[in-house]
């Protein structure tokens, strides 16, 4: 009984460890500076609300859909469309491995963001958004943040 508890706190300990999450304020900051405040009429509140209805701003998190494809990073890419994994058929609409939406710069996620919202849909595309973001007042996100 002792092992097994030790091993389920062990198994916790590492999972969090595995996690990278963003400051609020920070992601908002390297959004700014990457000119997504009113990129395609969304604004930086959108994007934040985005990443946390998606990962909890977690920039590492991979999720399994019941499709068999994986949504990646902070903002939850599918590789179905967006990126490939090489583990099924991918479109690769951003010409990337999935991979590369895990990386602590965001680079590669937002640009990939970029694509998708500029595409029909916006961000639409993210069910989540729609569910918990769509048409509601947002800019309790930027709450304390200085982008300066």
């Amino acid at each position: 009984m002792r092992r097994a508890l030790l091993l389920s706190l062990v198994a916790c300990l590492v999972t969090i460890h595995q996690a990278e999450i963003i400051d609020r304020c920070a992601l908002a900051k390297l959004l700014h500076q990457e000119d997504m405040d009113g990129f395609e009429g969304y604004s930086l509140s959108d994007w934040l609300c985005l990443a946390f209805v998606e990962s909890n701003f977690n920039i590492s998190k991979v999720n399994e859909n019941a499709d068999g494809s994986f949504d990646y990073g902070i903002f939850q890419i599918n590789s179905h469309y967006w990126c490939t994994d090489h583990q099924s058929h991918s479109e690769n609409i951003c010409h990337l491995e999935c991979q590369e939406l895990l990386s602590p710069n965001l680079l590669s996620a937002i640009r990939c963001a970029k694509i998708i919202v500029s595409g029909t849909g916006g961000m639409k595309n993210w069910v989540a958004w729609r569910m918990h973001c769509s048409d509601r007042p947002l800019s309790y996100w930027m709450t304390g943040c200085r982008l300066g």
